[in-house]
């Protein structure tokens, strides 16, 4: 982990557990005064270790209903094969999440679509933009547990 002390990691963990608290609040929870908390979270954003804080959003109440992974495996490996795959998917709006993977399947994305006929709509956008040699998709019956957040505040590391 970069540099950060255990208070540095407690100061993260805080806020990726509520990026709205306000500073008092954390700097208590961390045993900090407020302003070598806010200048500690200062550091943090510039080092860019704080990337962004954002507010989460129940998809299901926003009517994103369905939780789909698609696996991608690519007809070739070229830079511009992936050049124009990656520009594809980003302008994409379902895409919630883009890794290149390491194994039988060379990309996987999270979407999130309303329903059956926007995945459908974003199967053939997706395909009729960029060659694939293979796409699989997975739909999430049931989300038991979803965070993001880190364990940055474990001790023992």
């Amino acid at each position: 982990m970069a540099d950060l002390d255990f208070i540095d990691r407690k100061i993260v963990a805080e806020l990726m557990r509520d990026a709205a608290l306000p500073i008092a609040q954390i700097a208590e929870k961390v045993g900090l005064s407020q302003t070598p908390c806010w200048k500690r979270i200062q550091k943090l954003e510039a080092q860019g270790v704080l990337t962004r804080r954002v507010a989460l959003a129940d998809p299901v109440k926003l009517g994103f209903s369905i939780l789909v992974f698609v696996e991608i495996e690519a007809p070739n490996h070229t830079q511009e094969w992936r050049e124009q795959f990656i520009d594809v998917v980003m302008k994409m709006p379902e895409v919630m999440e883009v890794c290149r993977m390491a194994g039988r399947m060379d990309y996987l994305l999270r979407l999130a679509v309303t329903d059956m006929t926007a995945f459908d709509l974003f199967y053939k956008r997706l395909t009729d933009a960029v060659p694939i040699k293979n796409v699989t998709s997975h739909f999430s019956m049931e989300r038991i547990w979803y965070s993001t957040a880190y364990p940055v505040d474990v001790q023992n590391r």
